[in-house]
């Protein structure tokens, strides 16, 4: 095999594996047996491993000691924590792309939040194909907004939180969300009113209009209440599991001994 078509089905695998952990289909601490990847994902040994190195040092993986390769773990401490980067990464360069910013960057920013108001939110369609349409159009919206900034390195940071966020609001938040709507069970309400809020179109218009307007102030203050909404799903999401859990609980204590 020579080196190019290495690189090709190295890059090929790459791609898949990471699309996958991004919308956890590949879930979170699941392991990664390499036989198994070969046969769903139809490339050799070398490819893989090699794609999964690259994966590890994005820490969408971990490699785990005389056991191979894992998904990497999700968990609130470290949406907290992403949440708390975001802040400090996207507000500077969301002033500097508004500072720079021209009418190329103007028309940029209006398509994105066209092309993001065409979707349907989880809430209404929760289907796999509606749910990664808007996530693409959301990251193209936020992408919009900060491409006038020229911080490299700033961005580069911003990109590898924003994947991180990804896959902890998808999986912590979004996917029992809807579970529960699915299955419409008692008290499921307000996690999907959560839900819905921090996907609503009117706060994505109501930030393009403060950057198109440059208006730092507002727009800073959108901002960060935008990015608070994932920790905010996740919040009334594990309320009402736990709300759930202690409702099946009661049940059973409530159950006589014998009958």
């Amino acid at each position: 095999m020579s080196t190019d078509e290495t690189f090709t089905k190295t890059e090929a695998a790459y791609r898949l594996l990471r699309r996958d952990i991004l919308t956890t289909r590949l879930m979170p601490g699941a392991p990664l047996k390499l036989s198994a990847l070969r046969t769903n994902y139809g490339v050799g040994w070398t490819p893989l491993r090699e794609a999964l190195s690259r994966l590890e040092a994005e820490r969408l993986v971990t490699a785990i000691s005389n056991r191979g390769f894992a998904v990497a773990p999700v968990s609130r401490d470290e949406l907290e924590d992403l949440a708390r980067s975001r802040m400090v990464v996207e507000l500077p360069l969301l002033r500097e792309s508004m500072e720079k910013g021209g009418s190329d960057w103007e028309a940029a920013v209006v398509t994105a939040h066209y092309r993001l108001s065409r979707c349907k939110i989880a809430a209404d369609d929760p289907s796999d194909e509606a749910v990664d349409a808007w996530d693409e159009m959301h990251e193209a919206f936020h992408d919009a907004l900060l491409s006038a900034s020229t911080s490299r390195w700033l961005l580069r940071f911003r990109s590898t939180i924003s994947d991180q966020l990804r896959r902890h609001h998808r999986f912590l938040g979004l996917a029992p969300t809807l579970r529960a709507a699915a299955g419409m069970t008692d008290g499921y309400e307000e996690a999907v009113a959560a839900l819905r809020e921090a996907m609503a179109l009117e706060h994505h218009t109501a930030l393009m209009e403060a950057a198109l307007d440059r208006d730092m102030e507002r727009a800073e203050a959108l901002m960060t209440a935008h990015i608070g909404y994932t920790l905010h799903v996740y919040v009334h999401s594990k309320d009402y599991g736990e709300k759930r859990r202690t409702a099946r609980t009661g049940s059973l204590k409530a159950r006589p001994a014998a009958e």
